[in-house]
């Protein structure tokens, strides 16, 4: 059983696709998410600004977990995507990942330098993959 959902604090994104997907395996869901930075009003947060978007992308992720009933600890593996990757950009990615994820067990994780996005002014985006009891 899939469930798709698309949280009203987050950009709509229907047309195009889901921001969660949930699996229903007993005794476990998957979820897949996949995040930005972009406002709940489809408004890029922080244009040629890494840090800002590396936070809002992460803010934006645990809203989409929390609506699944999920939390940064669930998350399994995760992709970041930055555009025109160099190890420069590696802190500020970082230090927006360790505030979200202050964990002691951290997801896998495969960061990816890209030569674009999927909208103009995109610099980084988050996709994850979290596992939560049914």
């Amino acid at each position: 059983e899939k469930l798709f959902i698309n949280p009203p604090e987050l950009p709509n994104w229907e047309n195009s696709f889901s921001q969660v997907v949930i699996v229903k395996a007993t005794p476990f869901k998957y979820l897949s998410l996949g995040q930005v930075s972009v406002n709940q009003a489809n408004e890029l947060v922080g244009e040629n600004d890494l840090n800002a978007q590396a936070t809002q992308a992460f803010q934006n992720l645990q809203t989409a977990l929390s609506s699944a009933g999920a939390k940064t600890s669930d998350v399994v593996k995760i992709n970041i995507f930055v555009k025109d990757y160099n190890p420069t950009k590696a802190t500020i990615v970082g230090d927006a990942f360790r505030k979200t994820f202050p964990h002691e067990k951290l997801p896998a994780s495969t960061w990816l330098g890209v030569q674009g996005l999927a909208l103009e002014g995109l610099l980084i985006e988050v996709d994850a993959i979290a596992v939560i009891a049914a």
